[in-house]
């Protein structure tokens, strides 16, 4: 079976994961779909794909099984619950919608109709985190008492027009954008929190919306948990997430790149691991992909996608479920920072060439 998909939106996201689908055996490129006719014209022509304007027009394509959705996030909602009230599997980019209700919503509109509908976080397909995963669910640890969730970068570095990723309301910010990531994969590994004990979003240079998110999670009888998170980080070159976590038999430190394990021997070791320190690299815990573009993890999530509509996957790692949990953990962090448990959005100033820039800035 060849999976006939269409690819929506064509910005950074769309045109990495158009790279894939085009490259990858299980699936065609029906149609790419985009606002910006100039765009899906120039890669009609020189791609030799069929560009179609409209996404009511996509979606009465004849043959057409999936949709990938790389749009602005207060477009996802009614686009995804369109394409499943039509029978397409579905593939959005995170986060899924604004809310966690509508996010539910849409999870349980896709399992009542049997579709696969996943969400890139693709974090979930990166060896190392993998990993942690496994080891948790292990009990390699024993109890986790403690987790730091961190995640930084340099996407915002002086103040600009904002496209929708900096404006409020749509989305956009270091919350939604970027926090959302370290957020998923706390979901992953420990279920939605129970509570959100307090949080700080501020922000320096973007006018509407935060660059820095601090807060603090509770799950249950479950572990506490620490998330740090800054897009405004010059000291980085991309996007650098940390994962490390306390547990009575030790200690788990992770990042893209390696995996370092500290077991007390207080917990069942799993095969592969000793007593004391143990530390495995992104190589040895990387499966090939069929073709790579940008990183494995990107391939691997599509690669999983077309498997799990195909049959020969059971499910996915990253559903729209788990996605739910995050918009949910998102709409606590925000409540926290609006109320008593933080301060809203806070203004950092930042040291600048221009006193017109702080004018900017605090005249908002």
């Amino acid at each position: 079976m060849t999976i006939n998909v269409a690819v929506i939106g064509l910005g950074k996201m769309g045109i990495s994961h158009l790279g894939i689908v085009n490259a990858l055996n299980d699936f065609k490129v029906a149609a790419i779909c985009d606002s910006a006719a100039l765009v899906g014209q120039v890669i009609e022509k020189y791609g030799k794909l069929r560009y179609v304007g409209s996404y009511d027009e996509v979606l009465n394509l004849p043959d057409l099984h999936a949709i990938i959705i790389a749009t602005p996030t207060t477009t996802h909602a009614p686009m995804v619950r369109a394409a499943l009230e039509k029978g397409l599997h579905v593939f959005c980019e995170k986060p899924l919608t604004l809310t966690a209700a509508e996010s539910e919503q849409l999870a349980a509109l896709a399992a009542s109709k049997g579709l696969i509908a996943q969400v890139g976080y693709h974090n979930r397909f990166i060896g190392t985190f993998n990993e942690v995963k496994a080891l948790i669910d292990a009990g390699a640890l024993g109890r986790v008492s403690h987790v730091q969730a961190e995640a930084y970068g340099p996407v915002v570095l002086k103040p600009s027009k904002p496209t929708w990723r900096g404006k409020a309301g749509q989305g956009g910010g270091c919350l939604y954008d970027y926090a959302a990531h370290p957020l998923n994969l706390l979901n992953w590994y420990f279920g939605r929190p129970t509570g959100c004990t307090g949080a700080m979003l501020k922000s320096g240079f973007s006018a509407e919306v935060d660059d820095e998110v601090y807060a603090g999670l509770t799950f249950g009888d479950g572990p506490t948990a620490q998330l740090s998170v800054n897009w405004s980080d010059a000291s980085v070159r991309k996007m650098t997430t940390r994962i490390s976590i306390w547990g009575e038999g030790g200690k788990i430190y992770a990042d893209r790149q390696e995996i370092q394990v500290f077991l007390t021997g207080s917990a069942p070791i799993p095969a592969g691991y000793d007593e004391g320190w143990t530390v495995k690299y992104i190589t040895e815990l990387t499966p090939p992909v069929s073709f790579y573009l940008r990183g494995e993890e990107y391939s691997a999530q599509l690669e999983a996608f077309g498997e799990a509509i195909k049959g020969t996957r059971n499910g996915t790692q990253n559903d729209f479920a788990g996605a739910a949990d995050t918009d949910a953990t998102i709409e606590m962090i925000r409540a926290a920072a609006a109320s008593g448990g933080g301060s809203g959005v806070t203004m950092t100033v930042r040291p600048q060439r221009s006193s017109g820039i702080l004018a900017k800035l605090f005249g908002r």
